[in-house]
């Protein structure tokens, strides 16, 4: 007993030391030296994205404020997957998420989100002017529109609801992989202006700042609820200033398994490439599903320190948007599953 009580005392007293220990010994690890701002997002929603982001990188600004501002474009164009006029879930009611992180691992995110236009720009607030990391639902909306937010009315587009009504004739949930860029949807012909996922961005600004974005409307159809990977730090998006930034996108629920952009950071922070990392991420993802991961699709997005982004996908027609200059270019990601 004597033992035990030295032994509580001893780790209580060390417990009381660290949180007595100067901020510095805990220091970040130092901005990369300047360079030359990149940007990479999900889809060939982040043409328009990018371009938005741009505005701001190109010309000298914060990359925390690019990602903001360029998922706010596709948030703003209300598309099949993401803002206000994506497909709803199984009540008819469409809910968002999203998160925001930066180059000193503060972030924030909101899930489940009703009637507010920019979700993104809510989970910088949740980031910045509260002690939390994640506000949902009823929570997140009452805060978003303390915060002056107006809150938009509460209908469908002309497409959810089309497609809704569709989906209310069998009720059957059967996600198909990259309907996005098949053109089978109402909004609109393959790489279209509508024709996207999850959006995710990760931006390298001239001054050696990370920073990353992601914003969804989710699942179409969806249980009341369902909260996916994209509003979730370590999940959907993750940053760390002394290693590079890395999103998902595609099937949540299988990113969150394996914590998916931490694990691709992770990766590359044991010296893999940003492609060879996402690849790697991927492949765990396929070991997990085995014959079932032919039937979803799931992708990474990453960036290191030094500017150099990579892609890799689990299937065949996901793209991927990336910028060294005012110009997007919209790349084919390389794929697992032949």
């Amino acid at each position: 007993m004597a033992s035990r009580r030295t032994f509580l005392q001893s780790s209580a007293a060390g417990l009381a030391g660290l949180a007595a220990a100067p901020l510095a010994a805990a220091a970040l690890p130092p901005v990369p030296a300047a360079g030359k701002p990149v940007v990479i997002s999900t889809w060939d929603a982040g043409v328009n994205a990018n371009k938005g982001a741009w505005k701001i990188l190109g010309a000298g600004g914060y990359a925390l404020d690019a990602v903001e501002a360029g998922v706010m474009v596709t948030e703003a164009e209300q598309g099949c997957c993401v803002g206000l006029g994506g497909n709803p879930d199984r009540d008819g009611i469409v809910t968002l998420d999203a998160c925001i992180m930066d180059e000193k691992f503060n972030c924030g995110g909101v899930a489940a989100l009703e009637r507010i236009k920019h979700p993104v720009s809510v989970a910088r607030r949740v980031m910045e002017r509260t002690p939390h990391v994640l506000l949902v639902g009823e929570g997140a909306q009452q805060f978003a529109v303390a915060q002056g937010f107006p809150l938009e009315p509460q209908r469908l587009s002309v497409d959810a609801e089309k497609a809704y009504k569709e989906w209310l004739k069998t009720s059957l949930y059967k996600p198909v992989v990259n309907i996005e860029n098949t053109g089978n949807r109402p909004t609109g012909p393959v790489g279209g202006p509508q024709n996207h996922d999850t959006i995710a961005m990760l931006a390298l600004d001239a001054q050696g700042r990370l920073s990353g974005s992601c914003t969804t409307s989710g699942m179409g159809f969806k249980m009341r609820g369902r909260v996916g990977d994209s509003p979730l730090i370590g999940s959907g998006l993750f940053v760390d200033p002394a290693v590079g930034a890395a999103a998902a996108t595609g099937q949540g629920e299988d990113v969150v398994r394996m914590a998916g952009a931490h694990t691709v950071v992770e990766l590359m922070r044991q010296g893999r490439s940003p492609q060879a990392a996402c690849r790697e991420a991927v492949e765990r993802i396929a070991a997990i599903k085995g014959a079932k991961a032919k039937d979803i699709q799931v992708a990474f997005i990453a960036i290191n320190t030094q500017g150099q982004t990579g892609s890799f996908a689990l299937q065949k027609g996901f793209n991927f948007t990336v910028s060294t200059s005012a110009t997007p270019v919209l790349r084919d990601s390389e794929f697992l599953l032949k």
